[in-house]
């Protein structure tokens, strides 16, 4: 088997740039869902059962993608295809989902639309994110991959900032914040547009400038044969079989990411509502103060994501890995903790800029560790797809249980911050599980 040779930095770039573009699809997404939803009528201790659709989705499609990609050998590659698809479909649902309450149908009409686009968004995103993991596994030798997956955190972050202060930054220039009761305001109508648009150039970009190995290329450097699979390789292909031969690494940081993603679950359902208790005392989504506490929250999601750029480049750093991933989501967990003491809308900068620390490293150091340990099994996108079920499965779960941990700690959803705080520190300690 061939070493796979070193990439120039544009190159490594220009695998994963498209992640900038659905990036700004997903933060509108994890931003703004809980605030339309909110807006449209539902009530806080329901919020979390409309956060199961999106890890639902996940957890379905992309090892679904991964297998199908792992198989598919097209003019255009074996990835983007996937990656085209499910963008051009974000797109369309991204013109859509905010335009819910403006239909003129009922209360139940209106959240049953809003959850059947939810579904179809999460989906797409989901579809159009995974190819860019598995092009790095593919093409990209295990000395580049922490460079890789780093130039993908900061596009990731990059995006995120973008889609997050959108709302902010349309308010600013004139847009109305606030509209009739149980409308969407148009801040965040047009973000989802604009948003819309980035996201389909910067997939353009993508496919026009990466070349997948042909399939005879991608075996010389991945030691596996794609359409000329044995009988046997097949079998051993199912996705019980392959959970049941992964590494112990595969199964130590899914630990981890359990309690990492039941936190940040939490945080998007919650956030708003407890940016909005602590620093404007209000609830009531149909006040002023709360549209303009959910502006607010972007700045401070943007401020999460820019502080997470620059802890990213501290990460390397750190002369043990397992030491920088671990003092990374204690951070994020101390930052979490502090969001209920803080009233000044502008001392809210401080815990999420420690939350950014968490984000840098769990966007970066899980799939890290786990693609270097699947190195020599094959069947790589299908192994990526099933590790995404370890970010699905605990926000699943995560918004279950949250409307009854919301009522155990008194109704108040700044309170779930803490909560968000503590199983961030268990997920820190866990991380001495992982053996690199």
């Amino acid at each position: 088997m061939k070493h796979k040779p070193d990439l120039s930095f544009w190159k490594l770039w220009n695998l994963s740039f498209g992640f900038f573009g659905v990036q700004i699809a997903y933060a509108l997404q994890s931003g703004n869902i809980s605030r339309i939803f909110r807006t449209l009528g539902a009530d806080p201790h329901s919020l979390s059962f409309f956060w199961i659709l999106p890890p639902l989705m996940g957890i379905l499609v992309q090892p679904v993608v991964g297998t199908l990609s792992d198989k598919t050998w097209t003019r255009w590659g074996r990835r983007i295809p996937y990656l085209f698809i499910g963008a051009a479909v974000a797109v369309a649902v991204m013109c859509l989902l905010p335009n819910a309450g403006s239909l003129g149908l009922g209360i139940s009409a209106v959240m049953v639309f809003g959850l059947v686009m939810l579904m179809l968004l999460d989906t797409s995103i989901n579809m159009a994110m995974q190819p860019f993991k598995m092009l790095v596994g593919d093409m990209v030798n295990e000395e580049q991959k922490a460079k890789a997956y780093s130039i993908q955190s900061f596009l990731c972050n990059a995006g995120s900032v973008v889609g997050f202060l959108f709302p902010y930054i349309f308010t600013a220039v004139g847009i109305a914040n606030v509209a009739a009761p149980g409308i969407v305001p148009p801040s965040v109508v047009w973000s989802f547009y604009i948003g819309a648009a980035i996201l389909i150039l910067c997939v353009i970009y993508t496919t026009l400038k990466v070349k997948e190995w042909p399939p005879k290329e991608y075996e010389e450097y991945n030691g596996k044969a794609s359409d000329a699979t044995t009988a046997a390789e097949k079998e051993s292909g199912n996705w019980i079989t392959l959970l049941k031969n992964a590494p112990s690494t595969f199964w130590k940081v899914g630990l981890v990411q359990f309690f990492c993603w039941s936190a940040l679950l939490y945080m998007w359902t919650y956030v708003v509502d407890a940016v909005a208790e602590t620093v404007w005392n209000s609830t009531d989504s149909a006040s002023a103060e709360y549209q303009t506490a959910g502006n607010w929250t972007g700045v401070l999601y943007a401020i999460q994501a820019m502080g997470s750029v620059v802890w990213a480049t501290i990460l390397p750093r750190f002369k043990n890995t397992k030491m920088a991933y671990a003092v990374s989501l204690f951070l994020g967990g101390v930052g979490f903790a502090l969001i209920p003491f803080v009233p000044n809308q502008y001392g809210q900068i401080i815990p999420f800029l420690l939350i950014g620390c968490a984000w840098a490293a769990m966007l970066a150091m899980p799939f890290t560790f786990v693609t270097n340990a699947l190195q020599g099994y094959g069947h790589m996108g299908a192994y990526l797809g099933l590790f995404n079920g370890t970010i699905c499965l605990p926000q699943i779960i995560a918004a279950i249980c949250g409307g009854s941990i919301l009522s155990m700690v008194g109704g108040h959803p700044s309170t779930m911050m803490v909560v968000s705080g503590v199983l961030l520190v268990i997920g820190s300690l866990c991380v001495s599980f992982i053996k690199k």
